[in-house]
């Protein structure tokens, strides 16, 4: 059984992100370096147990290749809570971890997510329900230091007294959004106040790391026992694989075959249940850091379905080979 207690430390995990880190995007991220552990799309409780499920079960799909895989659920329902949590093992999850650090505001209005840090009673009502649901499996908690202000010794002190499996502390408040620097040296305090109170649940930090060894530098720094890391994957999918040249490095070839498996992979497995214009959100991933690259971006972007941007890349790629020959004449 997953332990986070049980990672080598320091370990690697990849951020939850909305949107982003389905399925698809994880086993593209694994193939080409797959951190230690994974965090799925977070998954409203509400809507797994309504009769809008249908639109919210693509959420928690997943492959053997995605572990170890920790699903990730919001809400504001105790009852809720201890019902996904049943579901989660039952579906072959390795963990699961709540959301308490969105800063959205449609989700705060909710009084869910960030709003939670505020409402230190129905926290621990939702940990303990998840707790209850889970059967075992390890259940961690994704938070920030404040809601509007700092708060992180009295709000951190509260997670650490319901001793969940880990911790992740983003460095910043919720309204901060993703503005400013986060603070390291906030949780280097988390760790502190774990330390203290001897207990054996896993500090986890977030926030601005963008490579392994900017990952290694904060660990020391702040004792954290991992990172999570989320918008640095867009720069890097190699960011995982220490030692590895990051894709800004890699040819024009190699970048565009990663898109062309990445859509692939999209087309496969939702089968037009997820629409083709979520895809475009990644181009900018691969179409970047080559002459010409702006260009074919904004092209794709046009693009109505797969097999135009199929077309589009290999006619890209046809001309760039094309005019390399041309210049070795």
């Amino acid at each position: 059984m997953f332990s986070w207690q049980k990672l080598k430390k320091p370990f690697s995990v990849l951020a939850p992100m909305e949107d982003v880190t389905d399925t698809v995007f994880r086993r593209l991220v694994a193939s080409c370096g797959a951190p230690d552990v994974f965090v799925s799309e977070f998954t409203s409780t509400d809507g797994m147990f309504s009769p809008g499920w249908s639109n919210v079960v693509h959420r928690l799909k997943f492959t053997e290749g995605e572990s170890p895989l920790v699903a990730q659920i919001w809400g504001n329902k105790p009852e809720l809570y201890q019902k996904a949590a049943s579901r989660i093992r039952e579906l072959g999850f390795h963990g699961i971890d709540i959301n308490m650090g969105c800063p959205v505001e449609k989700i705060i209005k909710s009084g869910c997510c960030s709003a939670l840090i505020d409402n230190p009673s129905l926290a621990a009502e939702l940990v303990l329900a998840a707790k209850e649901g889970a059967g075992g499996l390890p259940v961690s908690v994704k938070t920030r230091i404040g809601f509007t202000t700092r708060h992180t010794e009295p709000w951190i002190e509260h997670l650490l007294s319901l001793q969940p499996d880990a911790i992740t502390v983003h460095g910043r408040t919720a309204k901060q959004l993703s503005k400013g620097t986060a603070d390291w040296g906030e949780i280097a305090k988390c760790v502190q106040l774990r330390d203290e109170a001897r207990l054996e649940t896993v500090i986890i930090g977030n926030g601005d790391v963008k490579s392994l060894e900017e990952a290694d530098l904060r660990v020391a720094e702040s004792g954290a026992d991992g990172v999570m890391i989320g918008r640095g994957i867009f720069d890097n999918l190699f960011l995982f694989q220490r030692g590895a040249a990051p894709l800004s490095e890699r040819s024009v070839s190699e970048k565009l075959g990663l898109l062309l498996r990445h859509i692939d992979l999209f087309e496969e497995t939702w089968k037009g249940e997820k629409p083709y214009r979520v895809l475009k959100k990644y181009f900018k991933i691969y179409a970047s850091s080559f002459d010409g690259a702006s260009q074919l971006r904004m092209q794709l972007v046009e693009t109505e379905n797969a097999e135009e941007a199929r077309a589009l890349v290999d006619r890209f790629l046809l001309n760039s080979k094309a005019h390399a020959e041309l210049n070795l004449l």
